[in-house]
């Protein structure tokens, strides 16, 4: 049976409208799973376009854009506060405005920082955890960041414009390429980087993106409150890596089982963007999690 579109749809929330994606099966039985996704950088809800369809006769699936990403609105940084742990707020404000009560929540990118927010602020809500290519782990960024942290505690302007290339036109694409096996490379549709780029030409992104990846220090930072979260709640939880990320190493995704000893570990031959090189794999991890004896 084809499902019920309830979503693509503004939100109106403290007079600043949210976009979000929102399908509910029309046949939906009781205690069916739900899953809530929010997005990465530098892209918005698109990515799991494919992924919702795919799954939506089984589960009511929410998708958000961030405040400043997508088809949300880009409030000013004088009435919002471009920080992980503000956006992991708004979104909570978010599932309580769509009566979402209890979620298991994907986290992927900065989807990770804003939805461990979620998670340790509100630990009754969630029922599951999905990681894509998430940091919890020091393992996940051990060398591979150490250029950008040493800006972030001693920030210069020619280190800023070596480090933060990635916030233009070529380095959007080249988030979505790098790492990503050359047979792999057809998968992945240009519209994907063109909307991106289309969303932070708007006046003022670019500084709140270099805003925002500055705060990536503090989910760092945290990362020992969100192992304890791990270790006190215990959510059902599957990690998702691809493995030629160049951004997160792959090292990481082992470390999850060191507080969540009974967590499904899957390496995939892709690199960040799984959902798209690799989607019938990882759509295939993901159903086989909703199966009702995995979730009993």
């Amino acid at each position: 049976m084809p499902p019920s579109l309830h979503g693509a749809s503004n939100l109106q929330q403290n007079g600043e409208s949210r976009w979000h994606r929102h399908l509910l099966p029309r046949s939906r039985q009781p205690g069916k799973s739900i899953g809530s996704a929010p997005a990465r950088f530098p892209t918005s809800s698109i990515m799991f376009k494919n992924l919702m369809t795919a799954l939506s006769d089984r589960l009511h699936l929410v998708a958000p854009d961030f405040p400043g990403f997508g088809f949300s609105a880009f409030p000013p940084k004088d009435e919002f506060e471009y920080t992980f742990r503000n956006i992991g707020a708004c979104m909570n404000r978010f599932t309580e405005e769509i009566n979402l009560k209890q979620f298991t929540i994907y986290l992927h990118d900065y989807g990770c920082p804003v939805g461990l927010q979620i998670c340790i602020h509100h630990p009754e809500k969630i029922t599951g955890i999905i990681v894509q290519n998430g940091n919890a782990y020091e393992e996940g960024v051990a060398g591979i960041w150490d250029e950008m942290r040493a800006y972030w505690a001693n920030p210069t302007p020619e280190k800023k414009k070596e480090l933060y290339g990635f916030l233009s036109e070529e380095g959007v694409k080249w988030q979505y390429t790098a790492g990503v096996p050359e047979a792999l490379l057809p998968t992945l549709s240009p519209e994907l980087w063109v909307l991106d780029w289309d969303s932070m030409k708007r006046p003022g992104n670019i500084d709140m993106q270099y805003e925002l990846n500055c705060d990536y220090a503090n989910h760092i930072a945290s990362f020992p409150v969100f192992q304890a979260y791990f270790r006190k709640h215990q959510p059902r939880t599957i990690v998702i890596w691809g493995k030629y990320d160049p951004f997160f190493n792959v090292e990481e995704a082992a470390c999850y089982r060191r507080d969540l000893p009974n967590a499904e570990i899957h390496l995939i031959e892709g690199s960040h963007w799984v959902l798209e090189t690799n989607f019938d794999e990882v759509l295939r991890l993901i159903s086989n999690f909703f199966t009702p004896a995995a979730t009993q």
